[in-house]
């Protein structure tokens, strides 16, 4: 199954090296140019965070509350055919052909916090709405009718507790380098903790296993190291990331595999944002992720695991609005360009500084 996520104030560009090398002449101009360095700063943090958590680490004291909403959408449609061919045009045998649509409704709370000018910690709280529906048609059974099955679920999904460190200060021409660690815990309901039902094919043969409701969580634990970039170059803010996700087997049960051992993830993205003004701020970047294939201890005919691994990728779309000198209304549109990514993903974020 797939269940399958994110930079305004205006300084002008020749006070950017004022930033790392000009020396103040009194208290009063080193005071205004630390002002200005801190708002260039706190605006390429903003324009790269648009598409994805990877903005500087948040400031000492300050306490940041982020609700957000997603909805992710997938239209899949897949043909089993079993039979022999005659000649290259004419195929005899069963045609199974099926149209699945999934939507995802996420509703998240985040929770950051900054302790130190390099050191942030966060705590990400989502609930999950899955409905899904399934039309299939047996192509030769000579009827017109189509099999319908929906199915859904709803629950607490997978807390995520992450800490970010910003390695250097982004002076002299570097950029700035963030360090990271997310820990994802099994919270949520896993397809292994729901009920499940037996397929068969029309000689009574199993052929698989159908979910009665949609998991709402992976139900492994998951550590994710990570490194991100932020570079500000008039007029844009260039951004990027790289991340491996090590997850923890577990077992599952003897009709399960017994011990399940879930493909790691190497994830990675780029992009560049760029700000209108002093408010508004718009950002394009690419997100890929590589899953390697699932293994379990006894062998499982499963559909899918002859693949070595799955790509995900999607471009992002993001666009932000700062309405107070506190709070930053970001929207972000998610295509997806690789067969198992979602269709399109919506998401809207207003995080809220304290």
């Amino acid at each position: 199954m797939k269940i399958q996520n994110r930079l305004l104030l205006t300084i002008s560009v020749c006070m950017i090296p004022a930033i790392g090398s000009a020396q103040p002449e009194n208290d009063e101009t080193g005071t205004a140019s630390s002002s200005r360095a801190e708002e260039y700063t706190e605006q390429a943090s903003d324009i790269a965070s648009i598409t994805s958590d990877r903005g500087i680490v948040t400031h000492p004291g300050r306490f940041t509350i982020e609700p957000s909403f997603s909805h992710a959408h997938s239209n899949a449609t897949q043909v089993a055919v079993e039979g022999y061919t005659v000649i290259p045009a004419l195929l005899i045998g069963l045609i199974n052909i099926s149209e699945v649509q999934r939507d995802i409704f996420v509703g998240a709370l985040s929770l950051k916090y900054g302790f130190t000018s390099r050191f942030e910690t966060a705590v990400r709280i989502p609930y999950l709405s899955i409905h899904e529906d399934l039309r299939e048609r047996q192509a030769f059974e000579g009827s017109p009718v189509d099999t319908l099955r929906e199915s859904s679920g709803d629950g607490l999904g997978d807390v995520e507790l992450s800490l970010r460190y910003q390695l250097n200060d982004g002076l002299e021409g570097w950029p700035y380098v963030i360090g990271s660690l997310r820990v994802k815990a099994p919270t949520g309901d896993s397809p292994y903790d729901v009920d499940q039902q037996v397929i068969n094919d029309s000689q009574g043969n199993p052929i698989g296993i159908e979910l009665e409701e949609r998991p709402t969580g992976s139900g492994f634990w998951s550590f994710e190291p990570g490194i991100s970039f932020i570079y500000p170059s008039d007029p844009a803010v260039l951004y990027g990331n790289l991340s491996y996700v090590y997850t923890l087997k577990d077992e599952k049960g003897y009709e399960n595999g017994n011990t399940v051992d879930p493909g790691d993830v190497i994830r990675f993205g780029f992009g560049m944002g760029f700000a209108f003004n002093e408010r508004t701020s718009f950002s394009l970047g690419y997100d890929h992720s590589i899953i390697r294939k699932t293994t379990y201890e006894r062998d499982l005919d499963l559909f899918g695991a002859h693949f070595d691994s799955i790509q995900i990728g999607s471009l992002a779309f993001g666009l932000s609005q700062r309405l107070t000198s506190s709070t930053t209304l970001s929207l972000t549109v998610n295509v997806g360009v690789t067969e198992n990514a979602p269709n399109s993903e919506i998401t809207l974020k207003l995080p809220i500084s304290l």
